[in-house]
């Protein structure tokens, strides 16, 4: 990557299903998934995860924690601060993702999708339902470190892959992928090493995310 900063996209959900949806997203836009930081809670620290990241042949590269419901700053969060603040990382944008945790700050977003597609100047609930008396926070189990990270180009959603059956698998997680093309058109990235990756579309998982 010519020293440059890897390009990195946050998620603050790792469980099964949402760890499919990511997958499913990425290789469709031509980017990469860190499979290995999928998890209940984030089973990778922060130098582990950005040793993957760093091994991954081009962005943008999509990252996955999750607390799993930990009271305080979990392994989700203490992983996802040191991604942010690491040198070599750029996160050109996050995914607070609402799961309606209760005893938790929640995190302040400015614009979310909700399950219907729609980019709003609100904040949304677990099942992406735009919500006023939410005063724009996502209550999610590892969000709230994202309020001092000050990172660019954050967006609210509802629970990853689910959604009531609006961000399903079977339909290519519609909500997902508007959420990581919204960050990238932002940011001014693009997916697959602009556009270069076309043809690796079909090698994203596990095995890839450690060997390439």
């Amino acid at each position: 990557m010519n020293g440059q900063p890897r390009k990195v996209i946050v998620v603050t959900d790792g469980d099964h299903i949402a760890q499919k949806a990511v997958e499913a997203v990425a290789k469709d836009l031509g980017g990469r998934c860190i499979s290995l930081s999928a998890g209940n809670p984030t089973p990778l620290d922060g130098s582990q995860m950005v040793e993957l990241i760093q091994m991954t042949p081009y962005d943008p590269v999509i990252v996955m924690f999750d607390d799993n419901g930990d009271f305080g700053r979990g392994r989700g969060e203490r992983a996802l601060e040191y991604v942010v603040k690491h040198p070599a990382i750029e996160v050109i944008g996050a995914i607070a993702v609402a799961s309606n945790t209760r005893w938790v700050q929640g995190a302040t977003v400015q614009y979310s999708i909700d399950k219907d597609g729609q980019i709003v100047e609100e904040a949304v609930d677990k099942e992406g339902c735009a919500e006023k008396k939410l005063q724009n926070k996502i209550y999610g189990d590892t969000v709230d470190v994202l309020n001092s990270l000050h990172i660019p180009n954050l967006i609210g959603i509802g629970d990853i892959g689910k959604m009531e059956g609006h961000d399903s698998l079977q339909d290519g997680c519609p909500i997902t992928k508007k959420a990581v093309q919204w960050i990238l058109e932002r940011s001014g990235s693009h997916g697959g090493n602009n556009g270069k990756a076309a043809s690796h579309r079909g090698t994203i998982g596990r095995e890839q995310d450690l060997s390439q």
